[in-house]
C-alpha cells in the first residue's frame, strides 16, 4: 500500500477511470458519482466540481466532494464526502460513500480510503461523521468499525421490489479529532 494518494478527479486518470467503470460491470456503483455519464469525460469532471461547489444540484442532493485513491496512474477507489446532511440523507445515506475497484478489494484499501476521507472531513471542520451500510455488507461494517465507527442505530427499509422483504441499514457515527 505504498504511494497511495487521494486526488480530486482529473483528466490524467481518464484511462484508469474508464477501466474501473468497465471492471465494475453491472454491479451497483458506490459512491453515487460513479453513475455520472462519462461519455464526455471533461463534462463529468465538471459535474464533480459543480457538486463540490453546490452548483446545479438535483433535488434532494447536497454539496459533496469526490476523491480518487490512486497508486501511480491507477485509480484504486473512489470516495465521496457530503458537506452536510439533509433529513433524507441523515436517515439513510450518511456523509461518506466509497468503493474499491473489484480487482483491488480485500487488500485493505478501503480502510486507507476511509482514513484519508476522514482527514478531508476534518479539514472541513467536521467533528462528527455518519457512515451507513447494509447489514449484510460485512467488509463495510469491519472497515467502519476499524476506523472508530460506533453503531448508533439500525433502520429497516422495505425493498423496492418486495414489500415483505426488508433491508437493514446500520448507521454508524465517528467522532473526529485532530
Amino acid at each position: 500500500m505504498t504511494n497511495l494518494k487521494l486526488v480530486s478527479p482529473q483528466s490524467v486518470f481518464k484511462a484508469s477511470y474508464l477501466s474501473y467503470i468497465k471492471e465494475l460491470g453491472e454491479e451497483e456503483r458506490y459512491p453515487f458519482p460513479l453513475d455520472f455519464d462519462h461519455s464526455d469525460f471533461e463534462a463529468m469532471l465538471q459535474r464533480n466540481d459543480d457538486f463540490e461547489q453546490g452548483v446545479q444540484l438535483p433535488e434532494g442532493y447536497v454539496p459533496s466532494s469526490t476523491w480518487w485513491l490512486v497508486q501511480g496512474a491507477s485509480i484504486i477507489g473512489v470516495s465521496n464526502l457530503r458537506h452536510f446532511l439533509n433529513d433524507d440523507i441523515a436517515f439513510v445515506g450518511g456523509h461518506i460513500g466509497l468503493g474499491i475497484r473489484p480487482s483491488c478489494r480485500r487488500k485493505g484499501f478501503s480502510k486507507k480510503l476511509l482514513e484519508l476521507t476522514l482527514q478531508q472531513a476534518l479539514l472541513r471542520n467536521m467533528r462528527e461523521v455518519h457512515i451507513h451500510c447494509y447489514s449484510n455488507n460485512v467488509a463495510s461494517k469491519a472497515m467502519i468499525i476499524s476506523c472508530g465507527g460506533v453503531l448508533d442505530s439500525e433502520v429497516e427499509l422495505d425493498s423496492d421490489l418486495d414489500v415483505e422483504k426488508k433491508t437493514l441499514v446500520l448507521r454508524y457515527r465517528l467522532l473526529l479529532q485532530e
